[in-house]
């Protein structure tokens, strides 16, 4: 993924207003990012723990994206799978990613959603820049080049849903 500037991110969300992406929490270290590993930008609003936001490269043009969900609750021990990268995680490492609909539908308060890690961490796991805590990944026969390439996909499915 190329480096994004603030300004490219504010200007590429797809389902939330021009003054939501206005006020909303840009990472303040995309200097720092590692680009070459990323194949989406995501991140969680530290003053708000319900919602985190995804930007990605599509045909040459920023789609992003303002997500909810329903921070873990405690409860018994179980682990999910992100529909995304296919990593496992113990309870609270993957959630139901809610994104409300661009045009009319979104501001009827139709929806959709995918499982998804909850740090967003996707290209980091899939390129073992990042191992799961007390999670994993299943050892697979794709090479990470075809996993990178089915993850995009999965995205990029839950995108034209929106």
């Amino acid at each position: 993924m190329r480096a994004l500037t603030e300004q490219d991110i504010r200007g590429s969300f797809v389902n939330c207003s021009k003054g939501e992406a206005k006020r909303l929490a840009v990472p303040r270290d995309l200097g720092e990012r590692a680009w070459d590993d990323l194949d989406f930008l995501g991140w969680r609003d530290p003053g708000a723990p319900d919602r985190s936001y995804l930007v990605t490269e599509r045909e040459d043009r920023l789609v992003g994206v303002a997500m909810r969900f329903q921070p873990a609750q405690r409860g018994f021990l179980h682990r999910s799978m992100c529909s995304l990268c296919l990593t496992t995680h113990p309870r609270g490492g993957v959630a139901l990613m809610t994104a409300r609909k661009a045009g009319p539908a979104g501001r009827e308060g139709n929806s959709v959603g995918a499982y998804m890690c909850t740090d967003l961490a996707c290209s980091l796991y899939l390129r073992g820049k990042k191992v799961p805590e007390s999670g994993g990944r299943f050892e697979e026969s794709l090479t990470v080049e075809e996993q990178i390439a089915r993850t995009r996909g999965h995205l990029f499915a839950f995108l034209d849903k929106l």
